[in-house]
């Protein structure tokens, strides 16, 4: 299940977690980033031990905008990081977001 991002302070409890967690920023207009969302929540609704929260661009876009400052990647959307530690281990933007990258991304990370 992905969660809606409510705040730096949620983002951060992510980064922090033991274990590696998924951010996604999504466009609520882009077709795009609607397949992205899918693929995100397909590889979800079959690891669904993992963590994993969303910002929607237009409904939060300083949240948005503070997600890639934090992380220290130029905005795009959609963006998917997998993070672990405080940090980015790896991230994909717009058709590179699927549930194979994605397994096959956790599955080297451990």
């Amino acid at each position: 299940m992905i969660e809606t991002l409510n705040g730096q302070e949620h983002v951060e409890q992510l980064l922090a977690g033991p274990a590696p967690a998924w951010i996604l920023k999504h466009s609520s207009i882009c077709p795009t980033s609607g397949a992205a969302l899918s693929e995100v929540e397909s590889y979800l609704a079959a690891h669904p031990g993992e963590a994993a929260g969303m910002v929607v661009v237009q409904t939060d876009r300083p949240l948005s905008n503070w997600i890639a400052t934090r992380l220290g990647r130029v905005h795009q959307s959609p963006q998917l990081f997998l993070v672990r530690a405080g940090t980015v281990a790896w991230s994909a933007s717009h058709w590179s977001i699927t549930a194979a990258a994605m397994a096959a991304e956790r599955a080297r990370l451990g």
